[in-house]
């Protein structure tokens, strides 16, 4: 799915760009206190939209929790496109052999992912008695039909081609999962990156189809032992790339097993909304390893 360009409609809405030497002489107008008169809109709503932010909770039931629970979800789907805009970056860099530059998106990611995790803190009020008052009028809704969650699973490596049919009634939605999913996933631009490096990677690795999942292969093990072998100076890039994308795969981890916690908090073992397993299908999904050499070069490192 192609980033939109988020600039021009933000300058659209009315917010009007200023230079320092304006800000200074609104400062000295105002004697240092806020600007409280505005032509039109309010400058932060125009550029946040936060009004229109809080006109989108619409809970199905009068239990108070419920406004928690459907606030952290859109909380959690807002990361979620910030994460894969950030990898997005990441890529374009890599592709291109700027190994330094994709170091700060990737950073970024890993940031985006923590604040993340710390989305489900404000879950953890939920017993299942909670969970139930509001739970039977979510009908089929599922966490595990978040388009934005399969981009990001997609960007990461994990690809399973049937997780995109729930989204065959969406054409748009559909069209750049189908898309997300035949692209390269970050972890192929790291390989492409290693072997233009001089890295000896299999054409197995490198020219597989990038909707297949990637399996763990030894020369890439081997490439990633060789790149930590070098030493941890600043010039090592490809080492300093590792060791972000180290935070990434761990960040990820992090919210995967803390989803889990949170469903055994909320719901036990019971049936998932969506028709899986609930507890089980989470703990099945937690044995796919994100950039897995990477993990597996320790032992041999």
């Amino acid at each position: 799915m192609e980033q939109t360009d988020l600039r021009a409609p933000t300058l659209a809405a009315g917010v009007r760009p200023v230079t320092p030497q304006q800000r200074a002489a609104r400062a000295a107008r105002n004697g240092g206190k806020p600007t409280l008169e505005f032509a039109e809109r309010v400058p932060y709503d125009a550029y946040v939209r936060a009004s229109t932010l809080h006109r989108l909770q619409q809970p199905l039931s009068d239990d108070p929790g419920e406004l928690s629970f459907l606030m952290v979800s859109q909380i959690m789907e807002l990361y979620f496109g910030l994460t894969c805009h950030e990898l997005r970056e990441a890529q374009r860099c890599l592709r291109a052999d700027r190994v330094w530059d994709a170091l700060a998106p990737l950073r970024r990611a890993a940031l985006h992912l923590e604040g993340l995790n710390a989305a489900w803190k404000g879950l953890r009020w939920m017993t299942p008695a909670d969970f139930n008052r509001f739970r039977n009028l979510l009908g089929e809704g599922s966490g595990f039909q978040s388009a934005m969650y399969r981009h990001l699973e997609f960007l990461l490596g994990l690809r399973d081609a049937a997780l995109v049919r729930p989204f065959r009634r969406q054409p748009e939605v559909y069209a750049e999962l189908r898309a997300a999913l035949a692209a390269p996933s970050l972890w192929d631009d790291v390989l492409a990156l290693l072997a233009r490096c001089g890295f000896d990677l299999p054409a197995e690795v490198l020219a597989r189809d990038a909707a297949e999942e990637h399996q763990p292969h030894p020369a890439v093990e081997a490439a990633w032992v060789a790149v930590y072998a070098d030493g941890g100076g600043p010039d090592n890039h490809l080492r300093l790339l590792g060791e972000a994308l180290t935070e990434v795969a761990e960040q990820f981890g992090d919210w995967r097993w803390n989803h889990l916690k949170a469903v055994q908090r909320s719901m036990g073992a019971k049936a998932g909304s969506g028709g899986s397993a609930g507890l089980a299908w989470l703990q099945r999904s937690m044995a796919r390893v994100v950039f897995p050499e990477l993990w597996s070069a320790r032992t041999a490192m």
